[in-house]
C-alpha cells in the first residue's frame, strides 16, 4: 500500500508533514502513545504522529463489536477518563468512539490485525482469554489479546505494550536523546515468566524441549506483536527487537 510522502493535517496546520522511518521511539502527538517505524513528522518542530493516526479514517467498523459505529475524535469525546478497550492504557488524544456503546480505540489499536504470521507461526487476535497470558498470568481481564494456533500460547496486548513502556521509559529518564538509540527497541524478556507459567514440568527433558519451544514462539509473538502495535515497523526493526528479547 503506498502513502502520500507529504500531509497536511488539522492539529498542525503551520507546517507540512513527511513520512519517515525512524528506528528510535517517539511518543505520538495524536493519541499520546508510543510509537516507532514509519511516522508523519514536522520538519520544523517536534511534533510526530502514528501513520495510523496521520491517516486515520473518519469512521470505522471492528469485527468485535458488530453493533458498534465508531467514529474518529482528535480528542476523548468526554472529560470523564476513558481506556482503550484494546489495550487498556488511558485515552488521552485521538480515539475511536462508539457513542451507542461506550468503546474506545487507540487508532493503533484499531488497526491490529486479526492474523499475524511469522512465517512459521500464526497469531490470532482475540476480545478475550481462554486461558492465563504467558507475561501476566491472569486471563480474565479486559482487553485483547493474542493466541497461537494451538492456543497455548497467549499473551494480552496491555502486557507487550507495558513491556515497551518500561523499557523505554526507563531509556529516556537515563540517557539524553543521542544515547536513546542504543536501547532503541530494547523490552525485558518473557523466559522467566514463561518458567513460572510452566512449573516443574521443566525439570523433566519433555518440559525442557517444551519450554524452549516456547519461549522461542514468546520471541516470535512479542516481535509480531510489536510490529502491528507501533506503527508497522520494517523488517530490520522487528529483527533488533527479537534480538533484544532473546538476550
Amino acid at each position: 500500500m503506498r502513502f502520500d510522502k507529504e500531509i497536511s493535517h488539522p492539529i498542525h496546520p503551520q507546517h507540512k508533514l513527511y513520512l519517515q522511518y525512524t528506528e528510535i521511539p517517539f511518543n505520538c502527538d495524536g493519541c499520546k502513545e508510543a510509537g516507532i517505524g514509519l511516522k508523519y513528522s514536522c520538519q520544523q518542530c517536534e511534533f510526530d504522529l502514528h501513520k495510523a493516526c496521520a491517516i486515520a479514517a473518519p469512521r470505522i467498523f471492528h469485527s468485535f463489536y458488530k453493533k458498534c459505529d465508531f467514529q474518529f475524535h482528535y480528542q476523548p469525546p468526554s472529560k470523564q477518563l476513558r481506556v482503550c478497550d484494546a489495550c487498556r492504557n488511558d485515552v488521552s488524544g485521538f480515539v475511536y468512539h462508539c457513542k451507542a456503546c461506550g468503546f474506545d480505540l487507540h487508532p493503533c489499536c484499531a488497526n491490529l490485525p486479526q492474523v499475524l504470521d511469522d512465517g512459521e507461526h500464526n497469531l490470532y487476535l482475540c476480545l478475550k482469554l481462554s486461558d492465563s497470558c504467558h507475561r501476566c498470568g491472569g486471563g480474565k481481564e479486559p482487553g485483547w489479546s493474542y493466541r497461537s494456533k494451538c492456543k497455548s500460547y497467549n499473551l494480552h496486548v496491555s502486557c507487550v505494550k507495558e513491556l515497551l513502556v518500561e523499557s523505554w521509559e526507563a531509556a529516556y529518564l537515563n540517557a539524553d536523546k543521542n544515547k536513546v538509540r542504543e536501547s532503541q527497541t530494547r523490552i525485558p524478556s518473557l523466559k522467566g515468566t514463561l518458567k513460572n507459567h510452566h512449573g516443574n514440568g521443566n525439570n523433566t527433558r519433555g518440559g525442557k524441549v517444551i519450554m524452549r519451544k516456547c519461549c522461542e514462539l514468546a520471541v516470535g509473538a512479542v516481535r509480531l506483536i510489536v510490529s502491528a502495535m507501533l506503527g508497522d515497523p520494517t523488517a530490520l526493526v522487528a529483527a533488533a527487537i527479537g534480538a533484544f528479547i532473546s538476550k
